[in-house]
């Protein structure tokens, strides 16, 4: 019987498809510029249906949710961004002024992370609306050099709040199938800061200039988009280290534990896996913990490298340290 997808997972899946191939697989595309710089590339693509949902995604934000969400990739890459690339797939239904919508919250973004040019293809689409950015962006030649490799106790560090997307998300879901049964909308005030995360992330575009400025080189940088437990994966099967994270550590926004009562959510796993944070992970050398504190205050620092042997975990506030698990990674060994 034909292995299904669900069987293997996807890392597993994409590992085996480099396998019958002559490449090796990479943490995001880059190659040395002939300045010695190493110039970066970042590709997303956005799907009605999968992606978002225009009963209740403004254009405008939409528009600027999909730079954020490919700009961070350079970001998590310390790359300046230097150029864009969009393709919108449009539809029979949309008609030109939501376009241009869509296009001006796409091109406010672009303004705002600083692309020196972006270019634009419209193509036809007929199973709805599909955005297809790739962003190419450069990390300089003494960013490049001054990285050090990873050692135990290196802090874990991000740029914000988790899991606030994902109950964000759950409540426009829940407040679309109110308002189609009952044709009332109802009010998500309380909830603005959440449902914001969800439709319109924002990014400090000035966090590698305030890095370079600061003489923090993290060693290792992920852009958190499907939970965090993910990018603890993704960084401990890169540094071959093992990573402890403290839940009591993880930042919240301040009605996501209120929200959770009333979506039956646990927080603490909507940020290990609700995924859509659109939020940024340094790994940085504990040489650096003062500055970092004093320079990047609106980080978190919520673990740490540890021993191979440790593994991936997370620390309850009793000192329970459980295996991290994430979607599309194979269940991790038992000790």
């Amino acid at each position: 019987m034909a292995e299904s997808f669900s069987d293997i997972g996807k890392v597993e899946a994409i590992e085996q498809l480099y396998r019958l191939s002559a490449y090796s697989p990479v943490s995001g595309l880059s190659y040395t510029s002939a300045k010695g710089g190493e110039v970066s590339t970042a590709a997303r693509l956005y799907l009605e249906g999968i992606d978002f949902n225009l009963v209740y995604f403004p254009l405008k934000h939409l528009g600027y949710k999909c730079v954020v969400g490919v700009v961070g990739e350079l970001y998590a890459a310390l790359a300046h961004p230097k150029l864009l690339n969009v393709v919108l797939g449009i539809s029979a239904k949309l008609d030109f002024p939501q376009v241009r919508d869509l296009w001006m919250g796409i091109t406010v973004a672009a303004k705002e992370h600083g692309f020196a040019a972006v270019n634009l293809d419209l193509q036809p689409s007929n199973n709805g609306l599909f955005v297809s950015l790739a962003a190419t962006g450069e990390c300089s030649l003494l960013t490049r050099k001054r990285r050090m490799a990873a050692s135990s106790k290196d802090l874990i560090c991000v740029s914000g709040a988790l899991g606030a997307a994902y109950l964000g998300l759950r409540l426009l879901e829940r407040g679309a199938r109110s308002f189609e049964r009952d044709g009332v909308q109802p009010d998500m005030s309380p909830y603005k800061m959440l449902v914001g995360d969800y439709l319109r992330p924002e990014l400090d575009a000035s966090v590698v200039s305030r890095l370079e400025d600061a003489e923090i080189y993290p060693s290792y940088a992920y852009f958190v988009t499907r939970g965090l437990s993910d990018a603890l994966k993704r960084l401990s099967r890169d540094s071959g280290l093992g990573a402890k994270v403290y839940a009591e550590k993880i930042p919240f926004e301040g009605n996501s534990f209120q929200l959770g009562r009333e979506l039956d959510l646990d927080p603490v796993s909507a940020a290990m896996n609700g995924g859509d944070d659109n939020r940024l992970l340094f790994v940085v050398p504990i040489l650096h913990l003062e500055k970092f504190r004093r320079d990047f205050q609106t980080f978190d620092i919520i673990g740490h490298l540890a021993r191979p042997e440790v593994g991936t975990v997370l620390v309850t506030p009793e000192g329970v340290e459980f295996p991290v698990k994430a979607q599309g990674w194979p269940e991790p060994e038992e000790n």
